[in-house]
């Protein structure tokens, strides 16, 4: 098993925050841990290092369960463990893909799963995995996953649990009621949640015209080409909103419980890698997501309720950095008591010039077929003749891997890359 300082170098880390530290330690020494800390801080390395330490290596069943309210979610902590490289079979189970996979993955059981609450409650009824040897559980984003309605499907899980001794809980909010259930006894409480309010600035945009669309270019016109997200109530008025973009030459992708898992996927993939600047939301991408450091989120819809306008708040403004909210309001239109801010932003027009146009590549080989980013870099540097600059961000998933290249030079790229071989595998090459 590798150890701390070797996983910390692999994920390029030098050194633990504040938060990290102190709950790397409480999670060695203490059964019972709430850890309250804002989006993006990192709580999934916090409670990763400590555990990871108590999972033994000759055993092979499920030691340690997490528990998640997303697929998305789910799909990032996998990916994270692997990068970590810590040597643990790990495997997610969600909604949305076949069963039969699980089952197949399943059958040699993993060190760590990672879960949606109905799959995992799926799984324990058909016995795919034994929870013999279960003895850690983290519930994610806790309070989500009982909002969003898992919590039948929770208390099952963990009433099954026989054997648990360890018990972690995260949050971003507040406001965490912990049900009997969860069987938490003399639980010790890390709060990091006062750390960022001052970074945060909200600014509100009158909007003159009810549609608000005039507002939103006034401000993406202000805020220039940067990362962002404008967030929607609902997945039609996300399309309404992507409409009127794509009319103004705004690139950007969309993220909305609908979509098929593969285009989410894609999107975030797109918003990572600098293809697109901006993405339109719905809460769903208000936490839980491994998205880039973002300098502004825009209220295109006022939240509902004062917990989403906390989580979309804290897409921004994250690890001591500066970032604005803007909370777009017609003149007309009610403005809950919870949006606290008599500042109105003064709009003007970015300066800055547009840097490099990326677009993203799709690249059907990956991990099981023994392709290494190094592989991937070496391809498009010798044969793409590409430069190191034009060269973005690589990620590298289990049967396939996506990088972001200049769009002017993509059609060049793929003509004399496509068919070629990567290691063994005759590997296609396309634009997504």
């Amino acid at each position: 098993m590798k150890s701390q300082k070797d996983i910390l170098a692999k994920l390029n880390i030098n050194q633990l925050n504040a938060m990290q530290e102190e709950a790397s330690l409480a999670i060695s020494s203490t059964n019972n841990i709430i850890l309250l800390s804002p989006t993006g801080t990192g709580k999934t390395i916090a409670f990763l290092l400590p555990l990871i330490e108590t999972l033994q290596a000759d055993l092979e069943e499920v030691q340690l369960l997490i528990l998640v309210p997303s697929r998305e979610l789910a799909i990032q902590i996998e990916q994270v463990i692997r990068e970590m490289g810590a040597g643990f079979k790990t495997n997610a189970v969600y909604g949305g893909r076949p069963f039969s996979k699980d089952k197949i993955e399943l059958a040699h059981p993993p060190t760590i799963l990672i879960g949606t609450p109905g799959r995992i409650a799926d799984h324990l009824r058909r016995e795919t995995f034994s929870t013999e040897k279960l003895q850690s559980l983290v519930l994610d984003e806790f309070d989500k996953s009982l909002e969003v309605g898992f919590e039948a499907e929770m208390k099952q899980i963990i009433e099954g649990l026989r054997n648990l001794n360890k018990r972690i809980l995260t949050s971003a909010t507040q406001e965490i009621e912990v049900p009997d259930f969860v069987g938490l006894k003399k639980e010790l409480v890390i709060n990091y949640l006062g750390d960022k309010i001052n970074q945060l600035s909200i600014k509100k945009v009158i909007a003159t015209e009810k549609n608000k669309l005039q507002a939103l270019l006034d401000v993406l016109h202000h805020v220039g080409n940067q990362p962002g997200i404008i967030f929607c109530n609902f997945k039609d008025t996300i399309q309404y909103v992507s409409d009127y973009l794509k009319v103004n030459k705004i690139p950007h992708g969309c993220f909305y419980g609908g979509m098929e898992q593969i285009e989410r996927e894609r999107a975030l993939i797109k918003f990572r890698n600098g293809t697109h600047q901006l993405i339109i939301a719905t809460d769903l991408a208000a936490r839980g997501l491994d998205i880039p450091e973002l300098h502004f989120i825009i209220h295109y819809q006022l939240p509902l309720k004062v917990e989403e306008f906390t989580h979309r708040n804290g897409r921004t403004a994250r690890m001591n950095t500066a970032g604005t909210a803007y909370v777009l309001q017609w003149e007309e239109e009610y403005l809950p008591e919870f949006i606290k801010t008599s500042e109105i932003a003064k709009l003007t027009e970015a300066k800055e010039k547009l840097g490099t146009i990326w677009t993203t590549l799709f690249i059907s080989g990956g991990r099981k077929d023994k392709i290494s980013k190094g592989d991937i870099a070496g391809l498009l540097l010798k044969q793409g003749n590409l430069s190191k600059e034009e060269l973005g961000l690589i990620e590298l998933k289990q049967d396939c891997a996506f990088v972001a290249v200049p769009q002017a030079k993509a059609k060049k790229v793929i003509e004399k890359t496509n068919n070629t071989r990567l290691k063994k595998k005759k590997v296609r090459i396309s634009v997504i």
